[in-house]
């Protein structure tokens, strides 16, 4: 199983970036996909989550009104559609596939992770 995230970057405050995370060697459709952020010093933390279909979603309080998660069950893709970043969103962002029913929010509920995709926001 592979899980490679891309897109990531350096923008400044009030900017915007799309996330993509190409999946392989798993069936797709059948996973929950999460996204996770991990800022230096701190524990990785949830971003959002879709269900298999793209039916359900979840975010974290803090990204709330400005991140969007998707996905495209056809290109076994998932993106994070991040809008009006700070500077606190400055972290690591890892995509993550579950196979537990419904919108998982823990990382003790994700089996397979991607390498990680810089993003820095600037002040």
């Amino acid at each position: 199983v592979q899980l490679v995230e891309s897109g990531g970057g350096l923008v400044q405050a009030g900017g915007s970036l799309r996330l993509s995370c190409a999946a392989s060697g798993l069936t797709f459709s059948t996973y929950s996909m999460g996204w996770f952020r991990q800022a230096p010093g701190k524990e990785r933390e949830f971003v959002a989550v879709i269900n298999w279909n793209g039916g359900s979603t979840s975010y974290a309080d803090s990204v709330k009104g400005r991140f969007t998660i998707s996905r495209e069950n056809a290109k076994n893709t998932v993106y994070l559609q991040m809008n009006s970043l700070k500077p606190e969103d400055t972290a690591v962002f890892y995509c993550a596939a579950s196979s537990r029913v419904g919108r998982p929010t823990s990382t003790l509920e994700y089996y397979y992770w991607g390498q990680g995709t810089q993003v820095t926001v600037s002040s």
